[in-house]
């Protein structure tokens, strides 16, 4: 049966025909950059920092501004190209994200770079799902699943170069140029969408699978729709709660009206996407006990390794004395793992089942972060630092791999691309909420990142509550999750470093990359 959308205007396109490769192209590159906005500014904190004389503070808002409005508005993003036009928003998108970036990059102060980054967000929020949303509504039902899976790969190696990238610029040109990086190519993306890319709008998901009937809530085909209030109360939300967080400190008071108001913008979001016409995050897919339990599993997850990717990057700079290019080599051991054998492990996942690979992965991760304790002043990369990562690599390997496929079997396919959506956002906001709250929990000075033996006493505090949580997700999947295998997914699962991949409503097609 052809599950591909009602064809709007020109006939598919063939991944082999020039418009087809082209079109893959901006795709790709679009996801690209703003993988790299994601990964490249960890290690130019502590040159970002010296620069402006900035205190941790800074830092935090410099990572977390950018991940605030990305993690808010995404799902938005995906209704916006739905309803306006997939191509048009992207291409918006594109601008928006290449504008922000050369903000960033000419940022005269800190408040300036904050600014642009939350506006760099912005434009990412409006580009990455209308980059794969395109390749779902251009290519042929034969090649779409091919396209996706070059998408995918290519995001995952966009992944891995990023803090080796970074590293690089930093030691080189400077730190701004890991924010005018993403400039040309960005603005490359432009006249060659307009040229090659063909427009697409959304359709209801009855003309995906081509039915409406389902079991349940979570397993029914949704239509698309249009969320603004949803989306300014859930960004509201996560703003204040970052704010409340990372100044609670500096600003008790204020800190703690922030933290009120946002608890409040919270229960009026849940009031809203429970009553909506259109809720951008329906509440009903949260019926199925699946869907929660990997998003609780998630949370826990992706809280717990954006904290420790976020102070690993200063640790091995300022405490071990890295360079900022040897700080991102350090980091590729993880990511290389990862491309090699996630594939293996989301087979094994749906031959198992889901119970042992996300209570064992999380635990081995852990482990890995506990041995992080060891890297000090002198430490052996061999020794030290290469054995903590390749455990952690192992753990992330076992376990986010298998998270997407379980994520996957627990909803309606056409409900795919939704479940993903929801499920990237929440792995954002947990890192952006943990860089806000790890400071606060572990007793850091807003100037403790520029001594390194004040920064190492707080890298060693934090380190067992990152494994803590990891334990906390390990233990969520034992309890909740059944051990039965998942549902056959056919294709290749792809899987980023800092946050899940989107998925296409396509899941049923099969992957080849």
């Amino acid at each position: 049966m052809d599950d591909s959308p009602a064809p709007h205007g020109p006939a598919p396109l063939r991944i082999d025909s020039a418009r087809g490769r082209w079109t893959l192209l901006v795709t790709v590159v679009g996801s690209g950059v703003v993988m790299l906005g994601s990964t490249v500014t960890n290690v130019a904190l502590p040159h970002i920092g010296d620069d402006f004389d900035a205190g941790l503070a800074t830092l935090q808002w410099t990572v977390n501004a950018y991940m605030l409005t990305l993690a808010g508005l995404i799902l938005l993003g995906g209704a916006l190209g739905d309803r306006f036009g997939r191509r048009r928003v992207f291409v918006l998108g594109v601008v928006w994200f290449a504008v922000a970036s050369l903000l960033c990059g000419l940022a005269p102060g800190a408040i300036t770079l904050i600014a642009a980054r939350a506006l760099q967000g912005v434009g990412g929020a409006l580009l990455t799902p209308g980059s794969l949303a395109i390749i779902e509504a251009s290519f042929h039902p034969d090649d779409r699943p091919r396209a996706i899976g070059l998408w995918s790969g290519f995001g995952a190696v966009g992944a891995a170069l990023g803090p080796l990238l970074g590293g690089w610029l930093v030691d080189g040109p400077g730190w701004r140029w890991t924010f005018l990086l993403s400039v040309v190519p960005a603005l490359l993306c432009v006249p060659i969408a307009l040229r090659h890319v063909p427009e697409s709008v959304g359709s209801s998901a009855e003309d995906v699978d081509g039915t409406s009937a389902a079991t349940s809530p979570a397993m029914r085909p949704r239509r698309h729709g249009f969320d603004v209030s949803g989306a300014v109360l859930g960004a509201l939300t996560l703003a204040l709660l970052t704010y409340a967080l990372t100044e609670a400190r500096n600003s008790g008071p204020a800190a703690l009206a922030a933290a009120v108001t946002g608890l409040l913008a919270g229960a009026a979001f849940l009031r809203v996407e429970r009553r909506g016409t259109a809720p951008m995050m329906p509440l009903s897919i949260f019926e199925s006990r699946q869907f929660t339990a990997i998003n609780l599993i998630t949370l826990c997850v992706y809280a717990g390794t954006g904290g420790f990717f976020f102070l690993t990057a200063i640790q091995l700079q300022l405490v071990v004395g890295y360079s900022a290019s040897s700080a991102g080599a350090a980091m590729l051991p993880t990511t290389v793992l990862m491309l090699l054998f996630s594939s293996r492990s989301g087979m094994l996942a749906q031959r198992l089942g889901a119970r042992i690979p996300l209570t064992v992965g999380p635990l081995v991760c852990g482990t890995g972060m506990l041995m992080m304790v060891r890297v000090g002043p002198g430490s052996s990369y061999l020794d030290d630092v290469l054995p903590a990562l390749l455990v952690m690599g192992t753990g992330m390997v076992v376990m986010v791999a298998p998270l997407t496929v379980t994520l996957l079997s627990s909803v309606h396919p056409s409900n795919a691309g939704l479940a993903s959506g929801i499920n990237n956002a929440a792995a954002r906001a947990a890192g952006l909420l943990s860089v806000a709250a790890l400071p606060l929990l572990i007793g850091m000075d807003p100037g403790s990142y520029r001594p390194g033996v004040a920064f190492a006493t707080s890298f060693n505090r934090a380190m067992p509550l990152c494994a803590g949580l990891l334990a906390i997700g390990g233990a969520v999947a034992f309890v909740t999750l059944r051990q039965a295998a998942a549902p056959p997914r056919r294709g290749r699962a792809h899987s980023w470093l800092m946050e899940p991949p989107l998925t296409s409503r396509f899941v049923d097609d099969d992957v080849a990359g």
